[in-house]
């Protein structure tokens, strides 16, 4: 990457899918260049259409999304492209396409219609550069379908880097992954960051997010409920208000803070 990367920020961001009330609302938040952002929260926080609306996929409801000094709106596709990479849930790719060729796909913001003009020399050390920094230098020529769960999440996000992104929304690019290959993915996430990207991803389980995020976004009950370190969010108050469960926080891995969930909030006799 050269030259400074433009900051993805929002305030007062409301969103919500056309003709839906707003899932989640009053969000006021900046995902600087080098941090990892964890947004956490209970199934239908609206965490992934944050990271929708965050990526200009959906229209605010209130509020605004900027990408530098303008709002992202007034970006050029292309241009946004080029700055700001969305991967889903669940992206799909054509049968018998192999890792160097959906990363070859990020390549399309540089590019004219039909694959015309940019430079092939450039596209090409992009595309070798973005499979070496998620580790599948090995394994480019690989049909998708044919790698793991692990190393296609890794692949996607190879797509994401030769794109040339400097801001990656992740989400929840953890699910179905078994625990060693979450972790494989997380240490990936975190050196991402340390090459000067933000990240801001989706995460379910909340110490991962404890052990890869410089800051966690927690969302819940239409709204943010905290923004701030792990140590600061992740607290037996905020787990119980959040999930419902009884929880306790001992030291994690490099002194991060790990819940130990300890049963649900018992709720009334019945």
């Amino acid at each position: 990457m050269s030259g400074p990367a433009p900051e993805l920020a929002c305030a007062g961001l409301a969103c919500g899918w056309p003709g839906g009330p707003a899932v989640v609302a009053g969000v006021d938040a900046a995902f600087p260049a080098g941090s990892v952002t964890a947004v956490i929260g209970p199934n239908g926080a609206g965490k992934s259409t944050l990271l929708r609306t965050l990526a200009g996929r959906l229209m605010p409801r209130a509020g605004q999304v900027t990408l530098g000094d303008a709002p992202l709106r007034a970006w050029a596709p292309k241009q946004a492209a080029q700055a700001l990479a969305w991967l889903p849930q669940h992206p799909v790719a054509p049968p018998g396409l192999t890792a160097r060729g959906l990363a070859e796909r990020g390549r399309l913001p540089h590019r004219g219609p039909w694959w015309t003009g940019g430079d092939p020399q450039a596209d090409a050390a992009a595309v070798t550069a973005a499979l070496a920094a998620v580790d599948l230098a090995d394994l480019t020529d690989r049909p998708l379908e044919t790698l793991s769960g692990g190393e296609r999440r890794r692949a996607w996000i190879a797509l994401a880097l030769a794109q040339g992104a400097h801001t990656l929304l992740l989400d929840e690019p953890t699910a179905a992954l078994d625990p060693a290959a979450a972790l494989r993915l997380g240490t990936l996430i975190r050196r991402l960051a340390a090459a000067g990207r933000a990240v801001v991803t989706v995460l379910h389980d909340v110490n991962l997010a404890a052990r890869v995020a410089d800051r966690v976004l927690a969302l819940g009950g239409g709204g943010v409920q905290a923004l701030g370190a792990p140590a600061q969010v992740l607290t037996p108050p905020l787990l119980r208000a959040l999930y419902g469960i009884e929880a306790r926080i001992i030291a994690g891995p490099g002194g991060a803070p790990h819940v130990v969930a300890e049963g649900p909030t018992p709720g009334p006799a019945g």
